[in-house]
């Protein structure tokens, strides 16, 4: 697990045996299986979780219960309610495993640590937090310039491997389309 952490770290930053010893230290690895929720909204949130396997849905419920689904995170990637992480108040969003799921969770204390100690992690979790950044824009800018069949496209071409292990209602709800919209958008 940790060897998959390190990979991606060093697509950044290089890292010497040292250096990612120390790192690993504030990491602890969770498996968690098929709807499985890493957070509830209205819980606290302790962590932030890098996904090393398997598939999770972040997930905002609206005043009359409708689900929205906000982002979904599958390996490689980065996920949390992290509003809630960073300012340590309630969720006000769900994470659930699409999959059975194995992640390496970071609390706030262990990221500041990493952060305040080691300038290339500081480094690393900027370069995250600027590509996190750029594609909740991009998922704005599509939604308010875009129809569902062309963002429809754009989720085909840009996650198409996503796309494959995701059940059509989940999709449905991340495209704010109905199942039988989705239906009618699918190849």
């Amino acid at each position: 697990m940790h060897d998959i952490l390190r990979q991606h770290i060093e697509k950044i930053v290089s890292l010497s045996d040292e250096e990612f010893a120390f790192v690993r230290t504030h990491f602890t690895a969770k498996k968690f299986k098929k709807h499985q929720f890493l957070i509830q909204e209205g819980e606290p949130v302790k962590y932030f979780y890098f996904v090393v396997s398997g598939l999770l849905k972040l997930v905002h419920t609206d005043d009359t219960g409708k689900e929205h689904i906000v982002s979904f995170a599958m390996e490689d990637w980065w996920e949390s309610d992290f509003y809630a992480f960073y300012t340590q108040t309630a969720a006000t969003m769900s994470l659930e495993c699409v999959e059975d799921t194995e992640v390496l969770c970071l609390l706030l204390k262990d990221y500041k640590k990493l952060c305040d100690d080691l300038q290339k992690m500081e480094r690393f979790f900027l370069e995250k937090s600027n590509f996190g950044f750029i594609g909740s824009q991009r998922r704005i800018i599509s939604w308010l310039t875009s129809n569902s069949k062309e963002r429809y496209e754009q989720l085909l071409k840009q996650y198409p491997s996503l796309v494959q292990r995701v059940p059509k209602s989940l999709l449905a709800a991340y495209l704010g389309v109905s199942r039988e919209t989705l239906s009618r958008l699918s190849p």
